[in-house]
């Protein structure tokens, strides 16, 4: 089994992989003043083309802290917000194949209301709760994208990674 530690959420870390905002403490550009603030385009998401946007909740429990399965998109980029609870996500760059990058998997901790977007093509899979709580996780994504563009790989015993807290 290989491990790999929890890495800070920042621009320069994450920016291989996609983009990230808080959504519940913005800090971008915005339209009015109180009592209404419009916080304008914090985060953009490439849907590939797609006309119809889904929204989808992934509810994750507690679990071992091991990657045993990863899965990427090829033609568009997954949305992920934590909306009750902090998370744990791998990423790994996008691959010409089906190969999971297992030397460049990175582990991040999103806070409950920053949403993080992946690029297309970047590997992950559903995040890890980082308590004992449930956490409840939207993900957007094109319509049906689990059953037309959704690549899974299940690790290997010995491909598998712990994650160190």
């Amino acid at each position: 089994m290989k491990f790999t530690k929890v890495e800070d959420l920042t621009v320069e870390h994450f920016l291989p992989f996609g983009f990230f905002a808080s959504l519940v403490d913005p800090h971008s550009e915005k339209i009015g003043a109180p009592p209404v603030e419009f916080y304008r385009d914090a985060v953009q998401q490439d849907l590939g083309g797609a006309g119809i946007v889904s929204f989808s909740t992934c509810r994750v429990e507690k679990r071992d802290y091991v990657i045993t399965v990863s899965e990427y998109h090829s033609k568009t980029g997954e949305g992920i917000l934590p909306l009750d609870n902090d998370v744990l996500i791998h990423v790994g760059p996008a691959t010409p194949d089906s190969t999971v990058p297992l030397d460049k998997i990175k582990v991040f901790r999103v806070p409950k209301g920053t949403m993080v977007v992946l690029r297309p093509g970047v590997w992950h899979h559903a995040p890890f709760t980082v308590n004992d709580r449930p956490a409840n996780v939207l993900i957007v994504l094109p319509e049906r994208t689990y059953a037309n563009d959704c690549t899974v790989v299940m690790h290997d015993e010995k491909d598998r990674i712990a994650i160190n807290m």
